[in-house]
């Protein structure tokens, strides 16, 4: 039966991948047939001789700069909008508040950042604000659903008893709560900084500025070397913010 069973299944699969191939009208002897594989193989040894003169080299590291730029300040505004969403979010002020910041929370990241960026290029125009714009908005939603569910399950007792001792709300929260939040709300940010450093290099894409936006350009005009050259700084860029990402944990985080 067994046996049955999982020849049934491997039938079903491979009528699938055939199925599939008739579907989209796949032509194989056009894509591997005629030099088509030569031509890949070309295409690919392009990019195996990246532009290491110092004009591109110059504009590598602006665009660089300009992405780190964009993400820090992107994940910054993330962290302060979603903390202020998170409040409301949490229960603080109300039952009807609460419903209306988790459907705003809900709504910012169920949109991706591409389609933020899509929007806010329309809005601010072509060039790193349409990113840093994106890369908020979507942060801010992520974030603040985290910030929310941190406060939601954040001991009660230390912000009890400043405000049996008097204290306002405000205190309490600086004072009670958010120096127990502090390392989860800091490792949350940071890991998203981590995500919006590799989504910042794609913004560009849509014209968000940064490097993605100097890689498209570049594959566009099919300059293979000086593509090479940018992705090889969008792989050096997310290796050094991931290790800084890393230190900051062990210091703040983890200690």
């Amino acid at each position: 039966m067994r046996r049955l069973v999982n020849g049934s299944l491997m039938l079903a699969l491979l009528a699938a991948v055939v199925g599939s191939f008739a579907y989209l009208s796949l032509d194989l002897h056009a894509l591997f047939g005629n030099g088509g594989l030569g031509q890949m193989a070309g295409y690919a040894a392009r990019f195996l001789s990246p532009d290491v003169s110092p004009e591109h080299l110059r504009a590598v590291g602006k665009g660089a700069l300009e992405t780190l730029a964009m993400s820090g300040l992107g994940t910054l505004l993330a962290v302060v909008l979603g903390l202020l969403l998170a409040l409301p979010a949490a229960g603080r002020f109300g039952a009807l508040l609460q419903a209306v910041a988790r459907l705003l929370l809900n709504a910012l990241r169920a949109i991706p950042e591409l389609v933020w960026a899509a929007l806010t290029v329309l809005a601010a125009g072509l060039g790193p604000n349409a990113g840093t714009l994106a890369l908020a908005l979507h942060t801010s939603g992520v974030l603040g659903r985290l910030f929310a569910e941190a406060l939601e399950n954040a001991p009660p007792e230390p912000a009890a008893a400043i405000r049996l001792q008097g204290g306002s709300q405000i205190a309490a929260f600086c004072f009670g709560t958010l120096p127990n939040l502090w390392p989860q709300l800091l490792a949350y940010s940071l890991y998203r900084w981590e995500n919006n450093i590799r989504m910042a290099s794609v913004l560009g894409f849509v014209g968000a500025g940064g490097l993605g936006q100097m890689l498209y350009t570049t594959l566009s005009l099919f300059q293979e070397a000086q593509a090479s050259t940018v992705i090889i700084a969008m792989l050096v860029l997310v290796l050094l913010v991931d290790a800084l990402s890393d230190v900051l944990r062990q210091r703040f985080v983890r200690a």
